[in-house]
């Protein structure tokens, strides 16, 4: 599978229902597997932390959930074939794994948001067999799991946990996207997803972010822009 680098970090370059051929595969290789959902902020945070990186660049699966990324794929001359968001892979793996079959797991969120989230899902999905566990819970449980503790605690978490959790054969650190699905924030409208206004819409609903969202839209482009210079 072809994969690019954005400072130092591989991202793969393939389209969402790629990625979800892959996590098919994924399911029934009879190995574990991890994917990371992969944003500015992660590339940021990732030039001074080596270990992020390092599980970053070792995931089974990189998407590009950043508008930010595929901007940076053009300029950088390696242009991505599509962006794949957190919220959009988390729906297109339950509804898979509702045809097959395969239990998913939510772990972490704000209280009270995991249970909005599999109520919702399995609104969307009916057949879905989904629960909200905790962290023990978790150790003897079987299929997907969906790891909402914020980067990169959640990627950490995952490769330091993976091991010990032998019947889980794929873990994904989702960040925020629970918020997304449960409702208790808006995502942003079409059009400003695509044009590259995301990050307008979500300092609007949580001003909170400004800094994180700096990063993403000051930060991140000039060290794209210094990469490709030096």
């Amino acid at each position: 599978m072809l994969k690019i680098k954005i400072l130092d970090v591989k991202i793969d370059n393939l389209t969402a229902s790629k990625a979800l051929k892959k996590v098919e595969r994924f399911m029934t290789d009879g190995k574990q597997h991890y994917i990371v959902t992969a944003n500015p902020e992660f590339l940021v945070k990732a030039q001074n932390d080596d270990e992020f990186k390092k599980i970053l660049n070792q995931a089974d699966l990189a998407v590009a959930d950043g508008v930010g990324l595929v901007f940076a794929s053009w300029f950088l001359g390696q242009p991505l074939k599509q962006r794949i968001t957190g919220v959009d892979l988390i729906e297109s793996i339950c509804n898979l794994a509702s045809r097959k079959n395969w239990p998913v797991f939510l772990l972490g969120g704000r209280e009270g948001v995991a249970e909005s989230v599999v109520n919702n899902l399995k609104k969307k999905y009916y057949l879905l067999n989904i629960k909200a566990f905790e962290a023990r819970e978790v150790l003897f449980s079987q299929g997907i799991l969906f790891v909402a503790f914020g980067a990169p605690k959640q990627e950490k978490w995952i490769v330091e946990n993976l091991g010990k959790m032998p019947l889980i054969k794929l873990a994904m650190g989702v960040g925020g996207a629970f918020d997304f699905i449960a409702g208790q924030i808006p995502r942003a409208p079409k059009i400003l997803r695509i044009i590259g206004l995301e990050w307008l819409w979500r300092l609007i609903q949580e001003p909170r972010r400004v800094k994180r969202i700096f990063k993403a839209v000051v930060v991140f482009p000039w060290l794209v822009i210094k990469s490709r210079i030096y």
